[in-house]
């Protein structure tokens, strides 16, 4: 039978990057006590305020059809939070709703680019955006992500990848899965570049609410000088640990906007109303659970550096933001596909492979800084183990 060829362009991109992660659930429901570090889900349940507010506007009624923009109660919302966070007006004509942050850069990157057109992302990149790119037949141009800038994109970097067919400059920051956050001397620059090579800049920020302790926020969304190119997408999955709600959007240019809704009409015609309404409730009001995720998660990162930081030639990168840290095996020798396979069967620790996010992480490993104090410590005490196993070395 034949078949598109955006089956072709996305084969090897979806599930298969999670290998590690589907051999550890396997591993675990067969009995086995996985210490699962693989995953950024959230270390607490969705608030129970949000539960209720769901569970409360199903039971009004709020179950019918909605639109492809969104509900309005949640669009007003978002506007007033991104005016206020970013200091300028900013309309409900620039708001779009959809199913989680995946969703809404599908939809956005449709709207923006198609065969033969590049999309300039850094290398690591979070694992899906590969396939994102890939699904409108535009092509992705990895610029490396290096450790000596903090693993910030330079804009040196990208301006020597600008072609004639450059479209699209993807920013994530925080990054996932490196926790950098850009600064505001890398915004202007990355923002000239687009002006001058007239470049959208797509921004994810879905770890904006959990930034760690010296660190500050800018988004690209804030300068005045941007507006006509910028579009952010964002979400509740992080901030308000509610990955399973999949709620999320996008804000851009009032004209973007209104190409983009007979898309979103296509492929969705609206969210569920129960949901945008938990969403207004959640995006209306600081989150009851990012400080102390964000406390926790600094905390973990503090502890892996402690316990691995030059331990047994491994090296560890600290993170800024988000939930994840990363560990620089290069020094057993093996890749980081082989050394969380190995360090999975061995000791029964599940991190994610560097190779999972791009070629920049070969020879790392993602660790999630999700799992309790406890784990994350004897976690630690195995890797260590195990690296040094490998390299003939002692712990």
């Amino acid at each position: 039978m034949r078949y598109a060829t955006v089956t072709d362009r996305l084969a090897g991109l979806g599930g298969a990057k999670w290998d590690v992660h589907a051999r550890a659930r396997r591993l675990k429901a067969e009995g086995q006590d996985i210490i699962e570090l693989t995953i950024g889900e959230p270390d607490v349940p969705t608030p129970p305020q949000l539960m209720e507010a769901a569970a409360g506007s199903m039971q009004q009624g709020r179950t019918g059809y909605s639109n492809g923009r969104g509900e309005p109660g949640l669009v007003r919302v978002l506007a007033d939070r991104y005016t206020a966070r970013r200091r300028r007006p900013i309309g409900t004509d620039q708001i779009m709703c959809f199913p989680g942050t995946q969703t809404t850069l599908y939809a956005v990157l449709h709207g923006l680019v198609q065969a033969g057109d590049e999309v300039i992302v850094g290398d690591p990149l979070y694992a899906t955006y590969e396939g994102l790119v890939a699904a409108t037949g535009a092509r992705l141009v990895p610029v490396p992500l290096r450790p000596e800038h903090g693993f910030r994109l330079q804009a040196e970097d990208v301006a020597a990848r600008i072609t004639p067919q450059t479209r699209v400059l993807f920013l994530n920051s925080p990054h996932n899965p490196t926790g950098a956050v850009l600064r505001p001397a890398d915004i202007r620059a990355l923002g000239e570049l687009a002006i001058r090579h007239d470049l959208w800049l797509l921004c994810d920020e879905v770890y904006e609410d959990l930034i760690f302790a010296g660190t500050a926020f800018v988004s690209p969304l804030s300068d005045p000088a941007l507006a006509d190119r910028v579009i952010v997408a964002s979400s509740i999955s992080k901030s308000h640990a509610a990955p399973g709600f999949r709620s999320g959007w996008c804000v851009g240019p009032a004209e973007f906007c209104a190409r983009l809704l007979p898309l979103s009409e296509t492929m969705l015609f609206g969210n569920q109303p129960f949901i945008a309404d938990m969403t207004a409730a959640a995006v209306g009001a600081p989150s009851p659970v990012a400080a102390g995720m964000v406390e926790r998660f600094e905390r973990r990162a503090g502890l892996i550096h402690a316990r691995l930081q030059d331990v047994a030639g491994l090296r560890v990168h600290r993170p800024e933001a988000g939930m994840f840290a990363l560990i620089d095996v290069r020094e057993t020798g093996l890749s980081g596909q082989a050394f969380a396979l190995d360090l999975l069967e061995r000791t029964l620790v599940a991190v994610m492979p560097g190779e999972s996010f791009g070629t920049a992480l070969g020879g790392w490993v993602r660790v999630a800084l999700t799992r309790p104090d406890a784990l994350i410590e004897a976690a630690c005490t195995r890797i260590a183990a195990h690296a040094a196993a490998l390299n003939g070395v002692q712990a």
